[in-house]
């Protein structure tokens, strides 16, 4: 298993992963931060070029998942592995409570341990689920989603691809949150958001234009 990432939210997975008692032959692939060693945690082995990447597939399969929490650099990089010859998978925390009705997971999801997913939700490709998110029924969450830690989706909530919802916010019943939108961390939705936006506050509000994506 190849985690994209070795800093941040790739240290996330790797917990998912020993959680599920799958750590052996594990590597991380980092080639931005000049900082950092040959080696995570004295163990795991930190992969730096795309021919490194490709002997790893070869070698020990191509399974790889996406340990960067950027929406918009999740999309690129499951493009980049996918064409290097990997297959993305999600990682799934054992903690995570999923509903036995109607759920839909895309491939590529990392969903974090004491996140609650209800019957009836569908969640896209790559998306990211942070710690004791709550997804009521019938949400649909579209790709390269982050909902960030404590998010809270009411009923029949959709949220558009590559947008970010805030820790602690929460976004009430039928609710329509366009692409690429950012929900400031605290927030009550109580309003549709279109497209390219960002909103803050209690209720939340049009803050600016989000330029990103």
């Amino acid at each position: 298993m190849l985690i994209v990432g070795a800093k941040g939210f790739a240290k996330e997975v790797l917990e998912i992963f020993h959680q599920i008692g799958k750590v052996d032959d594990i590597a991380f692939y980092d080639d931005v931060n000049a900082d950092i060693g040959n080696k995570l945690y004295n163990k795991f082995p930190i992969l730096k070029s795309e021919k490194e990447v490709k002997v790893f597939f070869q070698k020990y399969g191509n399974e790889f998942t996406i340990g960067i929490g950027n929406s918009i650099l999740r999309n690129k990089l499951h493009r980049k592995f996918v064409e290097l010859g990997g297959s993305l998978v999600s990682s799934i925390s054992k903690d995570v409570q999923i509903g036995n009705y109607g759920v839909q997971i895309g491939i590529g999801a990392n969903i974090l341990s004491k996140s609650i997913i209800s019957n009836s939700v569908v969640i896209g490709i790559c998306s990211l689920i942070y710690y004791n998110s709550i997804i009521t029924h019938d949400c649909k969450i579209g790709d390269y989603v982050e909902l960030s830690p404590n998010s809270i989706l009411l009923g029949r909530v959709k949220i558009g691809s590559y947008t970010q919802i805030g820790a602690n916010s929460t976004i009430l019943p039928d609710i329509s949150i366009g692409k690429n939108v950012i929900v400031g961390a605290g927030s009550v939705v109580t309003k549709n958001i279109p497209d390219n936006e960002i909103w803050i506050g209690n209720p939340a509000k049009f803050y600016k234009s989000n330029k990103n994506g």
